[in-house]
């Protein structure tokens, strides 16, 4: 199996790769199970094993030549190229990131305004708004939020091409980054089932399998960000 593992699995948290390049302090490999930085979700850690040393995955980024780069720290060792090893996800970590960036989908949907911004950690997550004006009730949208959540309903992914995307602009919320493009298709995430899903947007990261397993989560602080922008912060565990 070649390509990134992270797209075709994000719950598998450890696997066997080669070393195919090092590259701007780190290390290209086969089939990487590790997810790049972007669209405001942090890129992985962990390390990768193999016979005779260990190395240290301080952060994933996407390399000048557009591959998964996973950066040792300043001065270590790297595997040699050609080497089998075995690479160890910090799986809390990024368990934590899918809940977030799933949850936020979701907050896009119970705040449907367009976002100027984002950023996903592993217990909290936030989103900007373009909201002139703040929401009137802040209980009400948490508990809008929850209820989605409970629903336990499904997130999956599907593709359309770029022309489709083309024709269905309202797709996009995000006005500070486009889709990735390029490759003639883009990845959309869908949450829900049927003709009429909750949430359809396009989105490179990962995510959980259903909303459920988001659990409860609270709304912390709407700050006020410059004169149109608001910021909402989700926090995980109600």
């Amino acid at each position: 199996m070649t390509g990134p593992l992270y797209r075709k699995d994000p719950y598998l948290r450890e696997a066997p790769a080669t070393v195919t390049a090092h590259a701007e302090g780190g290390v290209v490999l086969s089939a990487p199970l590790f997810y790049p930085r972007g669209g405001g979700q942090p890129g992985d850690t962990g390390r990768l094993v193999w016979q005779g040393g260990q190395m240290i995955v301080a952060d994933t980024v996407k390399s000048e030549a557009g591959a998964e780069l996973l950066l040792a720290p300043e001065g270590a060792a790297l595997p040699p190229v050609g080497a089998e090893l075995t690479q160890h996800l910090d799986w809390d970590r990024r368990y934590g990131h899918m809940r977030v960036h799933t949850a936020l989908h979701l907050l896009s949907v119970v705040i449907p305004l367009p976002v100027s911004g984002g950023a996903i950690g592993a217990d909290k997550g936030r989103l900007d708004f373009d909201m002139p004006e703040a929401p009137g009730d802040k209980e009400a949208l948490e508990a809008a939020l929850n209820d989605l959540i409970a629903r336990d309903l499904p997130v999956a992914e599907q593709w359309i091409t770029e022309a489709e995307l083309d024709a269905g602009p309202g797709l996009v919320k995000t006005m500070s980054a486009a889709p990735p493009r390029g490759t003639g298709r883009v990845r959309l995430v869908r949450i829900g089932s049927g003709e009429a899903p909750v949430d359809l947007q396009p989105c490179g990261g990962t995510h959980v399998a259903r909303t459920g397993e988001i659990g409860a989560v609270r709304l912390g602080k709407i700050e006020k960000k410059g004169r149109q922008n608001r910021r909402v912060t989700v926090h995980l565990g109600g």
